[in-house]
């Protein structure tokens, strides 16, 4: 609970101080790693017959030569005045191919962190609901097994029953869900008509990105409707002669929404680290895939840009949550 002098402004502009030094503390952590590694960009960048004057210069060329702390300040000074830099091996600014690889990991983002929330939920009520029957002991076994199944896994054996296995025992094409790519590459589809086509090659990496998510929501909401079936005004209520479903919806679930919330916002990570994974999978050029060969090609503009966004996005969704649980929990307003 927070301490009833705290003003909200005081309070958010030191939540916002707190979240700024936790993503410089993780830019400053993964520059010096990157660097630290045994050799650079320019052993990757030239041909392998090349001779070593060649590396040489290319090395003086992108900067590599300089001190380790010269490198940091300069990119920290570029950092501030909104420039990324650009790219070691594509020569394109990296602020522009973020900008284009971005959207596409909001829309796997957005629409998987809406299924986490929603299935979560509803699978861990209906655990509570069914406690110790069947049903709950089979939830909680698949649930337990996805959500400790790495996100890389769960793509491959996407693809291997929905695309090629659906295939290999002749089912109809509308029934195989796209295993690559964004679209179609012979669709000349454009505008709204995309949507979809978009939609169908949608459907696994969503379901991927969602499914952990979802196994350890279902498991905190299971733990948190039932501590709060046990408290005496749940007892008081049904004792009122309410339903076992009112009962749930508008009592327990309504309690439980706090620190859901919270949950949810905490579950971003996750899903940004299995984007990493599911989008060079199947092929989408988003984020987690720009990250993916950037590190690969050890591009260093391009990691420490997107480390920029990942960075951001997780320590202000941890900032966001706190600020979220005070706003829908009651108790802990001063």
């Amino acid at each position: 609970m927070l301490p009833r002098h705290y003003h909200p402004v005081t309070y958010l502009v030191r939540r916002g101080l707190a979240a700024l030094g936790l993503i410089w503390l993780v830019l400053t952590l993964t520059f010096v790693l990157l660097h630290a590694a045994p050799g650079d960009a320019a052993d990757l960048l030239v041909p392998p017959d090349a001779s070593p004057e060649v590396a040489a210069q290319l090395r003086q060329e992108l900067g590599l030569d300089r001190p380790i702390t010269h490198q940091y300040g300069r990119w920290l000074a570029n950092l501030l005045r909104g420039d990324l830099g650009e790219s070691f091996r594509r020569r394109e600014p990296v602020r522009a191919m973020l900008a284009s690889a971005l959207p596409i990991s909001i829309w796997l983002g957005t629409m998987s962190l809406m299924l986490t929330f929603v299935v979560g939920v509803a699978i861990g009520a209906l655990q509570a609901s069914k406690r110790d029957q069947w049903t709950d002991r089979l939830l909680t076994g698949l649930t337990t097994a996805v959500y400790a199944a790495p996100s890389y896994w769960l793509a491959l054996t996407a693809v291997a029953t929905f695309t090629y296995g659906l295939s290999r025992i002749g089912a109809p094409v509308w029934m195989r869900l796209p295993a690559f790519g964004v679209t179609s590459p012979a669709s000349d589809a454009s505008g709204w008509t995309v949507l979809p086509d978009l939609i169908r090659h949608s459907i696994l990496p969503i379901a991927v990105l969602a499914a952990v998510g979802a196994a350890g929501i279902a498991r905190y909401a299971r733990t948190a409707v039932l501590d709060l079936s046990r408290s005496e005004w749940v007892r008081t209520a049904r004792a009122k002669g309410l339903t076992r479903s009112r009962v749930l919806f508008r009592h327990l679930l309504a309690n439980a929404l706090p620190p859901l919330v919270v949950l949810l916002m905490l579950a971003l990570p996750g899903v940004v680290a299995g984007s990493v994974f599911v989008e060079s999978i199947f092929a989408w050029p988003g984020m987690g895939r720009v990250m993916l060969e950037a590190i690969s090609a050890r591009d260093y503009p391009v990691v420490m840009g997107a480390t920029v966004v990942y960075a951001a996005l997780v320590v202000l969704a941890n900032a966001a949550s706190d600020v979220l649980l005070h706003a829908v929990d009651p108790r802990r307003r001063g």
